[in-house]
């Protein structure tokens, strides 16, 4: 009996194995940057996004390059017409993008634009290298890291998708300039980039931003601002599903989507129209102060944003949205009214701050006193 279970075993691995196709190849620096210069190595904005290192770990990189170090490979999957897309090796290739003065990265705190070379600093070996840029180098130095090599894992067009996009998911899980969504945003266009495209425009939107301007800096740009769209959409279409660890739920739903296995299918242009109406009546309505809540002595609201009003007020909306007009300018008067009051309540106040409240029973109860509040309105 044992002999048969792990008989079944290496067949069910070994038919798992067979779905991924892949090839090594042993390509330099140089043909790295005209891979990239020329589009054939694909970095996606999101992806790029996630380039973290500072300038210290960016010059000890190079620095090894020249002591001509062994290199970790890195991972590309092929796409169409031969093009490659970077799945893992992102901060060593972006740092030698940038001593060769080719990389883009306007999203650090000290922006890098095209044509800025890196200056090396912090080499603990050659302490002489630090203060020089590329061009100081010389010609047998700029000769080396050009031949310098790295050995690079094809995974060929022929392969299984899902395959691909579990591959990309284990070699960055844990990687700690991930957030969620930004994994989410790489990953998922392994499987298709709709409704990953779907969800960066509409978190682009005047009155969705309007409505969420109490984000920080830091949590745009780890994307949070396109995690609430994804939030929103999955805990209108798939609340059912929900019951208490949020970041799967998110990414499960996102690859339902995607893959086209939900039920129903996504109705891209009648959510759009939804979410459009939604967000308007709410920069109509209370603007910047939609998803803020009350202080401890519930006199006032903060300046803050909360992700339980976001969930709370824009699902809670959903049954009285055909009813509202956008336009009509004494019932947004209402609304706010309606919602002001709301979130200075303390049974309001209660479901919406404190611990312990990421669960079905406790999101149910918060959107149901939205519902409810807008229904005694007339709303």
């Amino acid at each position: 009996m044992a002999d048969n279970r792990i008989t079944d075993l290496i067949a069910a691995l070994d038919s798992g194995a067979s779905k991924v196709h892949t090839q090594a190849l042993d390509v330099s620096f140089n043909e790295i940057l005209d891979m990239y210069s020329s589009n054939e190595l694909d970095i996606s904005p999101d992806y790029q996004r996630l380039f973290r290192w500072p300038l210290g770990a960016q010059s000890r990189f190079i620095e090894s390059l020249l002591l001509e170090m062994p290199v970790p490979p890195i991972y590309v999957v092929e796409a169409e017409e031969g093009r490659y897309m970077l799945i893992d090796g992102l901060q060593r290739i972006s740092s030698y993008l940038h001593l060769r003065g080719v990389l883009e990265a306007p999203h650090l705190k000290e922006p890098i634009h095209l044509g800025e070379s890196l200056t090396l600093q912090d080499c603990d070996i050659v302490h002489a290298l630090n203060g020089l840029k590329y061009e100081d180098l010389g010609t047998a130095l700029q000769i080396r890291l050009k031949r310098a090599f790295v050995r690079m894992e094809v995974v060929r067009k022929g392969s299984d998708p899902r395959f691909k996009y579990y591959m990309f998911k284990r070699l960055n899980t844990g990687g700690e300039a991930l957030t969620a969504q930004q994994l989410r945003n790489c990953t998922i266009r392994l499987l298709s980039a709709d409704f990953n495209d779907f969800i960066i425009t509409l978190s682009q939107s005047q009155d969705y931003k309007a409505t969420t301007q109490g984000l920080t800096e830091e949590q745009r740009l780890g994307a949070f601002d396109q995690e609430l769209v994804l939030r929103f959409f999955a805990m209108k279409n798939n609340r059912p599903s929900f019951k208490h660890d949020i970041a799967d739920f998110l990414t499960e739903y996102m690859e339902s989507v995607s893959e086209r296995t939900d039920t129903p299918p996504f109705d891209y242009v009648g959510e759009e129209k939804i979410f459009v109406k939604t967000f308007t009546v709410l920069a109509a309505s209370l603007g910047e102060e939609a998803f803020a809540y009350a202080s401890k002595d519930r006199t006032k609201l903060t300046r803050s944003f909360s992700v339980l009003h976001f969930e709370a007020i824009s699902l809670g909306l959903q049954g009285s949205l055909p009813n509202l007009e956008p336009t009509d300018l004494a019932m947004m008067t209402k609304v706010k009214t309606v919602l002001m009051a709301l979130k200075l309540d303390s049974s309001f106040y209660g479901l919406t701050t404190g611990g312990g409240k990421n669960s079905s029973g406790q999101l149910a109860a918060r959107i149901n006193a939205v519902s409810e509040a807008l229904r005694v309105a007339g709303l």
